[in-house]
């Protein structure tokens, strides 16, 4: 079976199409994935933050596209990954830092240090940052 590891340390729309998809994708064709939120990477697992993230500067047009070809929206993305069975880990450390609690974030999340996912990661088929 294939392993996928992800690291999601941007916060941006794009940043949780590039994720999201990329895992989705990934789940559907039967791999094991797991995505490690870290720094900014943690806006598109939080509860309020993942429904509203901003658009890159001069590219607002990209949304009326996404409306277009019917693009799932982030939260039916994130909805879709844990469904399919897509491991989400929150960073312990920037969640400490950020001085924030695994209630701010969408339910079925897993709270992790970076040994964990270096650890889950280790026998990864394919490695991916975003």
């Amino acid at each position: 079976m294939t392993k996928v590891a992800i690291i999601a340390s941007n916060g941006s729309l794009f940043d949780a199409y590039k994720v999201l998809n990329v895992a989705t994708a990934a789940a559907a064709s039967d791999a094991e994935v797991g995505i490690f939120f870290t720094f900014e990477g943690l806006n598109l697992i939080h509860k309020e933050g993942h429904k509203q993230l901003p658009i890159p500067e001069g590219r607002e047009h990209f949304q009326e596209g996404f409306e277009k070809e019917n693009i799932p929206s982030i939260p039916e993305l994130l909805e879709m990954a844990q469904e399919m069975g897509v491991k989400i880990i929150a960073c312990q450390m920037t969640m400490d830092v950020m001085s924030l609690d695994k209630d701010a974030f969408v339910d079925g999340i897993e709270v992790g240090g970076a040994a964990s996912f270096i650890h889950y990661a280790s026998d990864a088929n394919i490695t991916l940052t975003f």
